[in-house]
Order: structure tokens, then sequence, then C-alpha cells
């Protein structure tokens, strides 16, 4: 449906063809998200030119992106026929709005994650988009983080079979509450939405759906105005998911608990891309997602009488893999790096934890 047919001219001069054939991006927002999670990867692929960025920091695009035009009306980017895809990185509780717009405009869509504020809002996105024959998908980028691919290959190579049970963190060390909208009441703010929603996203990428959810999900910071702890066991039988995140952690212990019939996996650290990103650093190295070997993890397997542990090298990170599928997507119609389906799903948990805790009780999920 998106296969681009290239011209004998074209196949003839292949550097005027890339030029030819970038896709071209507009931005809406510039913030920490946009400026850091999206916009340094767009920069050193030459699948992409971003062509138009909504905000209000004009200063901060001008010195990353000085041949971007920044707009401050959405219609700028929705009424020019230039730009293919826009990439949604405003407030969460405004996702529905501006990619609907845009979807109506005939834009490829990329949402930062979490997708919408409620599942409902991106069942009516997807059926807009499928309406419309546009490409809708959520940006869960930690699904190329360091640690999570090299779990998938300890998966998949049998070092880790027979899991039942399942357990990461993603703890910060915020005690004063920040003036910033992830942390004020109103749709889709809070760390359950903001970090839960990654670490769910990776859960049902190993395991799908589970059966049910349990979960409690409170303030625990004084005068806090949003969810910043949750706690929530996704239940999948014998297996058992189990999903926790504070903001008054001091100190860390392991991120990744993973336990299996005759092998566990204890991963301490965070993917490094993040700092990276922020530091202002461009993915254009074989070193970049590169852990810390302090933070290799630990595997270790028994045997009858025998145990061993061993250290296991970590695959690198790389963010950058999934705007590279993305472009296979929308030029050769390959298939999603993340789909509208697998966004959904981690809001429909998300939905399913919060109702878990309000009404103290294992909410079904039908499976």
């Amino acid at each position: 449906m998106f296969e681009r047919v290239y011209t004998p001219y074209e196949n003839a001069f292949k550097g005027e063809r890339r030029k030819v054939n970038t896709i071209k991006v507009g931005i809406l927002g510039y913030g920490l998200s946009g400026s850091v999670f999206h916009a340094p990867l767009l920069a050193v692929l030459d699948e992409y030119h971003i062509s138009k960025i909504m905000t209000s920091r004009t200063e901060e695009v001008k010195r990353d992106f000085p041949d971007a035009d920044v707009v401050h009306e959405l219609e700028q980017i929705t009424n020019d026929p230039d730009i293919e895809l826009v990439i949604v990185t405003t407030p969460s509780g405004l996702h529905y709005e501006h990619a609907m717009a845009c979807i109506q405009a005939g834009k490829h869509i990329v949402l930062e994650k979490p997708m919408t504020a409620t599942a409902e809002e991106g069942k009516q996105l997807k059926k807009a988009a499928d309406e419309k024959g546009v490409l809708l998908s959520v940006y869960h980028n930690r699904r190329w983080d360091n640690d999570f691919l090299t779990i998938k290959k300890l998966i998949a190579d049998g070092s880790l079979e027979d899991i039942n049970t399942y357990l990461v963190s993603y703890d910060r060390y915020k005690p004063e509450i920040q003036a910033r909208w992830r942390e004020k009441e109103g749709a889709a703010t809070g760390t359950l939405y903001d970090l839960g929603s990654h670490i769910i996203d990776q859960a049902l990428h190993l395991f799908g759906m589970p059966k049910a959810v349990t979960a409690n999900v409170m303030a625990q910071r004084e005068n806090a105005e949003a969810v910043d702890y949750f706690h929530l066991i996704m239940d999948y039988g014998k297996r058992q998911a189990i999903l926790y995140g504070g903001s008054i952690v001091p100190a860390n212990g392991p991120r990744y608990q993973i336990h299996g019939q005759h092998s566990s996996f204890i991963k301490y650290g965070i993917d490094g891309q993040e700092d990276a990103l922020r530091a202002g650093k461009k993915p254009e190295s074989d070193s970049w997602g590169a852990d810390d070997p302090e933070f290799y993890g630990q595997l270790t397997t028994v045997h009858g009488t025998d145990k061993k542990t061993e250290t296991i090298p970590s695959v690198n990170g790389s963010y950058l893999t999934y705007y590279r599928k993305l472009a296979e997507s929308i030029r050769e119609g390959a298939a999603l790096p993340v789909t509208a389906d697998e966004g959904m799903n981690v809001i429909r948990i998300i939905e399913a934890a919060m109702k878990s805790s309000e009404e103290k009780r294992t909410i079904s999920l039908g499976q």
C-alpha cells in the first residue's frame, strides 16, 4: 500500500533519490520528549527530514534545527501537503485531539507514550486511521533498551525458560514536587502513565495480555496531585508479572528479577540512552546503547546439583531501530514497530490497575 516505485532516473541517481524519497516530518511539541527522544534520532537518519515543529520554544529549535520552520498553530502542519508523518509529543491529555486532527488530514502518526488517556480514545484513533489509510504507531522506545533486548535474547536462546516470576521496577528519587504537567492532576498524568507504561508494554510484548490485574496505585509524596507510586500484578496463571515504581527511592535495587524453572536473571542499572540524549549526544557510533559492564546481568542456572552463575554482557540498546522500522512501514508496507492495538493494550492495563486500586479487588480482563 505504501510501497515506493522508483523511476529509472531515480534508480540511476541514488543520492538524489534519497532526497526525493525522504519522509518529511512535523513534530508537535519540543519539550523533553520532542527535543530528546525524537528529534535527535531523526537527525541522524537519512530517511527523515524535520520540516516543521509546533512549539513556543523558537530559540531552541533554531539552535538545533536551523532549517526547520517553527509554527504555533496545528493547522500549519495539518494543512502542509508535504508533511507525511506527524510526531505527537504534546502533553498526554492532548494526544487524542492532536492525533485525530492529523489523521483526518491524512498524516501518518507517531504518538509518544502513553498513547491516550483512555483505551476508548485509542480505539477511536485506530478506527479513524484505518478509515483514512494512514499508519498509527506508539513510541514505546524502551523495547529497545539494552537490558530488555538482553532479556529477549536469553528467552529466545532458551537460557530463560518456563518463567514463573517476572519482577520489574522503575524507581526514581524525586522527593520534591516539580511544577510540570506530568505531576499535576489531570488526564494521563502521574508515574503509572509516564513510567509504568514502559514496563507494562515490555511485559505485554513478552507475554501478551494477562488474565487479570491487581494493583495498588497512590500518591506517596506530601502534596502530590498525581500518582507517584504503583505496584501491579499481571496474572498469567502460573506466571506472575510484578511491576512497580516509586518516586522516593534513594537507592535502587535490581531493575529486573526473572525466575524460571531452572534459571534466574538479575539485572541492576538502567539503559543509558536517555542520559546520553539528554547530554546532547547523538546515536552515531557503534558503541551507542552499550551498557556499563558494571551493570551486566547475572544468569544463574541449576541442573540437578550443579549451580552456575555467569555474567551476561548486555546487547546494545538502539532507539534508532524504532524509526528505521517505521520508515520501512511507511515506504515498504512492513509491519509497524509498535501497533495501535499494542498501545491500546497498555492503556487497558493502566485502566484496570486504577480500577483495582480504587475498588480494592482484582480486575478480570476476560481472557
